[in-house]
């Protein structure tokens, strides 16, 4: 448990439908500005390998949900064979609302890491500029897209260099 910056003005209790808890609290704080440096990235991002720069570097997805998508059609399946209400389909649920958490966790952390070595590295940072909702419409790459998170790299790194470079 790391200590928090200041005294917070304000705590929740968060609970998610996994049965989880959280904490969040409210704390001020000073954003450090990072040194300016000349280097600059291009970002492509792909399917096969999540991002490739401009240097040459690739970068290769967790895809968490492709590696798991057995278990959770056997979640799925099982809550789905359950009667709504009862204790068992409460069950059940709870086990499908654990597996997407995971799941979520696992994306999350990954899409954390890699926008944050991005922004402390560099100074400029050009994205490739999709379409992400337009090309989800597509019913044979909709699975793979949503499994990478493009979207939520992209805001990442752009509320992430606001406040640091600002």
């Amino acid at each position: 448990m790391r200590k928090l910056p200041s005294e917070p003005s304000s705590v929740t209790v968060i609970k998610d439908s996994a049965n989880r808890y959280f904490l969040s609290f409210v704390v001020e704080i000073k954003p450090e500005t990072l040194p300016k440096t000349d280097n600059s990235v291009g970002i492509d991002l792909g399917i096969k390998t999540f991002a490739t720069f401009s240097n040459g570097t690739k970068i290769d997805a967790p895809k968490p949900l492709k590696k798991r998508i057995k278990k959770y059609r056997k979640l799925s399946k099982s809550l789905s064979n359950k009667t709504k209400g009862s204790k068992r389909y409460e069950k059940a649920r709870v086990r499908v609302a654990k597996f997407h958490a995971k799941l979520k966790d696992t994306r999350t952390d990954f899409l954390h890491k890699l926008s944050t070595e991005i922004i402390c590295e560099n100074q400029t940072i050009v994205l490739e500029d999709l379409n992400v909702s337009g090309m989800v419409k597509n019913r044979k790459l909709s699975r793979a897209i949503s499994d990478l998170g493009w979207r939520q790299f992209r805001t990442f790194v752009r509320r992430k260099s606001r406040k640091v470079w600002s």
